[in-house]
Parts: structure tokens; C-alpha cells; sequence
């Protein structure tokens, strides 16, 4: 059995808001499949369901965020599952928005929500952080997590959870670098565009480089170098 848990702040006025896209990631992945009707427990709402042959929790945590370990944590016990089990979905702000990152284990990063999960259910979970960009300033930060998003934030939110939901199954199967490189070609990019291969370019060598590679070049015979590349290679000629 799998579990997988959005992170957010339960009621009207927190859905919209950036801090809620791990709700919004599970509420996608119960519309695109067949999920039963959300019920409360474990002080959540959990929703039961299957996904590649294997039974599947979604659940929402409604403790708020800062103590969303507490319900996964009760889920957790009550199945007898391990931190393995767990696939956590939560907004990172040191991503830029749309940028996703799925890996097992790490630190909380400053989510609160993740310090709590970490301390109820392990820390060797897998976490599907979903990029919500830096306001820039330490002073606007607050604002920026609980503020909604903003219209023109539905042209990459709306296809990155559409292909969330489409590619569920993947969590299940553990294909996690496929499910990466499907969201990231929802958006239009490759999963490793923010390191473009560059030209190769001739580097600058430093003289001792060049004597070391290039023994057929002419090496200065006096002055503070040639003494120096004397000592290093003595005085064989090449």
C-alpha cells in the first residue's frame, strides 16, 4: 500500500494559496482516477483507491500545516506501513514555480509542514516538491506562501497537475525520473534544461598545464619560470 499526502491548510480560505499545492496535486490525482468519497480520519480526509494493481491512500492532512505528521503519522500506524510507503507532495519556495523535484529522504529546507512529517513518520520517505518561486525579499516571503496564486500561474500549475494526475501509476511503480521528465516536458522543457550543455570551448591553461601537455612547445629558458619548471620537471629536454 501506498499513501500519498498533499500538504496544505484545511478550509475556504487557504485553498488558493501557494502553500496548498500539495492539496491541490492530491485532489488532481482523485478527479483523474477512481478514488472512493473523501472521508475523515486520522485527522484527514483520506480517499481509497487503486493505481497500477497496487492500493493507493490519498490523504490531506487537516491539522494545518504545522502538524501534518501527526495525521500521516496515525495513518502510517494504523496500516503498519514504513516511511518507504510515503510519497509526500508539497510546495518548495526554493524552486521557481513550475520547477519539480522528487528524491527520498533530506532535509525540511524550512517547511514546516515536512519538519512535522519527519518527525512522525521517519525521515526516508519520498518528497515531491512542487517549485513555487522566491518573492526575492525575506520580508515578503509569508505573504508569498500564503498569498493565492495568481492568474497567470494556471498556464504551467493547470498542465503540471493534469500530468501529475495522468502519471500517478509512476509513483507506484517507482519511476520516478520518467514522472520528472513528464512533468517537465508538460512545461515545455527537459528535465535537466537548467544545466544546458554549452559549447565546448578551448580553456585558458596556465604555463605549468601547457608544459605538462605540450612538451613540444618552446619553454622559457631564463628568468623566474624557467627555474620553477626546472624544479618541478627537472632538466630533461623533450
Amino acid at each position: 500500500m501506498l499513501i500519498i499526502a498533499g500538504l496544505g491548510n484545511p478550509g475556504a480560505k487557504y485553498a488558493g494559496n501557494r502553500h496548498n499545492v500539495g492539496f491541490m496535486a492530491v485532489d488532481a490525482i482523485y478527479r483523474r482516477h477512481s478514488f472512493s468519497p473523501w472521508s475523515k480520519k486520522f485527522k484527514a480526509e483520506i480517499s481509497e483507491g487503486e493505481l497500477a494493481g497496487e492500493k493507493v491512500l490519498l490523504i490531506k492532512p487537516q491539522t494545518f500545516m504545522n502538524l501534518s505528521g501527526e495525521a500521516v503519522g496515525e495513518a502510517m500506524r494504523f496500516y503498519k506501513l514504513q516511511p518507504s510507503d510515503l510519497v509526500a507532495i508539497y510546495d518548495e519556495l526554493d524552486l521557481p514555480a513550475g520547477k519539480t523535484r522528487l528524491k527520498t529522504g533530506g532535509g525540511h529546507g524550512g517547511h514546516n509542514g515536512i519538519k512535522s512529517l519527519d518527525a512522525h513518520c521517519g525521515k526516508e520517505y519520498r518528497r515531491l516538491r512542487i517549485g513555487i518561486g522566491h518573492p526575492g525579499v525575506k520580508e515578503l516571503v509569508h505573504n508569498h506562501v500564503l498569498g493565492d496564486f495568481a492568474k497567470a500561474d494556471n498556464a504551467w500549475l493547470e498542465p503540471l497537475l493534469d500530468t501529475l494526475a495522468d502519471n500517478a501509476e509512476m509513483l507506484v511503480r517507482n519511476e520516478d525520473s520518467q514522472l520528472m521528465n513528464k512533468l517537465a516536458l508538460a512545461l515545455g522543457r527537459k528535465a535537466d534544461e537548467e544545466k544546458p550543455k554549452s559549447e565546448k570551448k578551448p580553456t585558458g591553461k596556465s604555463h605549468i598545464h601547457q608544459a605538462r601537455n605540450h612538451g613540444h612547445q618552446k619553454l622559457p629558458a631564463t628568468g623566474p619560470m624557467a627555474e620553477m619548471l626546472k624544479k618541478m620537471f627537472g632538466n630533461k629536454s623533450d
